[in-house]
């Protein structure tokens, strides 16, 4: 039985900092006495103390044989995983390697529209072609759900030469879906799951969260620790389970993608949010519960509010489950845009969300927050509500818009060239009067709703660019591409992409 209190890297780093010795290794500081003395006050002597290298004594993070071995096996027992992997590059390289882990060049992965930009990346480096599938979307909350298990099911039997199946669960507004039933579907066809579950690693702590993915049948796990843990920025876990991934080749998948100098300090940040919620998880997610539904019940009381609840998610049938400590409220009826509602909030009243949308903010209530910060939360609405310009139009809902970039003709779409070869190939810059049907060299998103209206490697769609800029006009904001996107784009050159296709563009 392995013993949870314990903190092996913690313990060897405390050890490590105070022994007396001349050091010849980076980093150059020198456990802080070259530091910076501005650096020095903002971190302090014992942190800087503490940032040490791959010393014999805090193991090797590529061939664990010491502490983080057993830092590793003490979260795999945690979190209820057969093997863990510490990441010190966030939940990013977890999912590149997770990729790399399972498909290669040309090789086929049904993957959702709305995946983290990561992915895309993962798709670059692995060489594989995407299968899009389209998540279920509801105009009436305004939010990108869940993907349907039926929706899989279709995709395994039209491409059944798939090598894994990636969704995203919990999405950013801690909506999930039913895995459970897409596990069984795409074990069936003998590969593997794997899901990024950034925003749920704290789902195995406490049975009124949505269960976690690994105990649904998930076969890797990618959880950014940091995000509603106790660990510090950049620090994330990748799981597995079972024997559908090859751990010899995630190995070196995640030497790709790591720093050959990991930091110790959030090594041991993993350590430290492992123990703490092994040993009182339970009853940190208990208080951290009660504040979120005391927030939510009292938003929810604000006139031209509207905190989106469990039972409309739970309605809609690509949702599962709702993770309760993210709330998710509609301010559109106030008249402001999320994005000017998050100005005031921020600016003014001393509230910051994690995520301004169109018509929403989302924030993220963990084990962080206290009483204080709800009451403030509280009274930085209700004076929003004061002063906020109800006669207004309210701002349209333009996340239904998601489909019309989509292909009539099928469920699916599936990029002209992958985008890795799209990332390779010679681009230039084009006005968007001439954009249409060029192939994008660039994954190009507008929040909201945050699902890419274009992939690297994809021709432009006449509805793609009139998505983007219905967005942009009502103070929704573009990522991915040009800095003035959907002015211009970029695109392979023409001859590029005769080549790569191997007709005419």
């Amino acid at each position: 039985m392995l013993d949870q209190t314990q903190t092996p890297i913690i313990s060897a780093l405390q050890t490590s900092s105070r022994r007396p010795h001349a050091a010849f290794y980076a980093p150059g500081h020198k456990r802080g006495q070259g530091a910076s003395s501005r650096l020095k006050a903002l971190l302090g002597e014992r942190a800087l103390a503490a940032d040490l290298p791959e010393l014999p004594e805090l193991d090797n993070l590529f061939a664990p044989e010491g502490v983080i071995r057993e830092a590793q096996e003490l979260a795999a027992a945690a979190f209820g995983a057969d093997r863990t992997y510490f990441l010190a590059n966030g939940s990013t390289c977890g999912i590149e390697a997770a990729m790399l882990a399972t498909c290669g060049p040309g090789d086929k992965i049904i993957v959702p529209r709305n995946a983290h930009r990561s992915v895309i990346a993962g798709l670059v480096l692995a060489g594989a072609m995407p299968i899009f599938v389209t998540p279920d979307y509801s105009p009436e909350l305004g939010l990108v759900l869940g993907v349907r298990a039926e929706t899989i099911a279709a995709a395994l039997a039209d491409y059944p030469d798939s090598r894994a199946v990636l969704l995203v669960s919990p999405t950013y507004h801690g909506i999930c879906s039913d895995l459970g039933a897409i596990a069984a579907l795409v074990h069936a066809h003998g590969i593997p799951l794997l899901v990024d579950e950034a925003h749920g690693p704290h789902f195995a702590f406490h049975p009124d969260l949505p269960t976690p993915a690994l105990a649904l049948g998930a076969d890797l796990v990618v959880q950014s620790t940091h995000k509603v843990l106790g660990a510090l920025s950049q620090a994330a876990m990748l799981h597995t389970s079972g024997s559908r991934i090859d751990p010899d080749r995630l190995q070196a998948a995640l030497q790709l993608t790591q720093s050959t100098s990991p930091n110790s300090l959030l090594l041991a940040s993993l350590d430290a949010a492992r123990q703490q919620m092994a040993i009182a998880g339970k009853a940190l997610l208990t208080d951290t519960l009660a504040l979120a539904q005391h927030l939510r019940s009292a938003l929810a009381t604000i006139p031209n509010l509207r905190v989106i609840d469990q039972p409309a998610a739970k309605a809609c049938p690509s949702v599962s489950d709702l993770d309760l400590t993210r709330l998710t409220v509609d301010v559109s009826h106030l008249g402001l845009t999320g994005l000017a509602a998050d100005e005031i909030l921020h600016g003014e009243l001393g509230v910051t969300a994690e995520l301004p949308e169109l018509r929403h903010l989302t924030f993220i209530v963990s084990l962080g927050n206290s009483r204080e910060d709800i009451q403030r939360c509280i009274a930085g609405f209700e004076v929003l509500a004061e002063q906020a310009p109800q006669q207004r139009a309210v701002p349209q809902a333009v996340g239904d818009l998601a489909q019309s970039f989509l292909p009539e003709e099928t469920e699916y779409l599936i990029p002209a060239v992958s985008p890795r070869e799209a990332f390779f190939a010679t681009t230039e810059t084009v006005a968007v009067s001439t954009a249409v049907g060029r192939i994008s060299a660039d994954t190009i998103s507008a929040y909201p709703p945050g699902i890419p209206a274009v992939v690297a490697g994809e021709p432009i769609t006449a509805g793609a660019i009139a998505h983007l800029t219905q967005v942009k006009q009502q103070g929704g904001y573009i990522t991915g591409g040009r800095d003035d996107a959907p002015a211009s784009f970029r695109v392979l050159t023409r001859a590029s992409a005769e080549s790569q296709l191997g007709h005419p563009a």
